[in-house]
């Protein structure tokens, strides 16, 4: 089967401003799948500094739609990490279930 990378945001962990709703800490998951049976999984945070002034493009938290959405956040917190470490992050998931389906080590003696 196909071994792809599934990007999520632990909302429940998400730390934000009250008085604007600005994101301070994202922590995010990837999930390593083999088909659709998830095999491993990273997590991680990243931090943002707010700035002086918000950006013209800013989404508040409490808007009318809900935004920002899982998307939208999935795509800071690869923006953050840059495309090396997002790639880095899915290879060692690829290889890590690599080995799970492909064993090169086992425990136990042979008597």
């Amino acid at each position: 089967m196909a071994i792809t990378s599934t990007w999520e945001i632990n909302g429940t962990a998400c730390k934000r401003d009250v008085a604007d709703g600005y994101y301070t800490n994202v922590v995010y998951r990837v999930k390593g799948m083999d088909g659709t049976e998830e095999k491993a999984r990273r997590t991680g945070e990243v931090v943002y500094t707010k700035p002086e002034s918000l950006p013209s493009d800013f989404i508040a938290f409490d808007t009318s739609a809900k935004t920002p959405n899982e998307s939208s956040m999935i795509t800071w917190v690869k923006d953050s990490l840059g495309s090396t470490e997002v790639a880095a992050i899915e290879a060692s998931l690829k290889a890590e279930i690599d080995l799970i389906n492909t064993p090169v080590q086992t425990t136990g003696v042979a008597f």
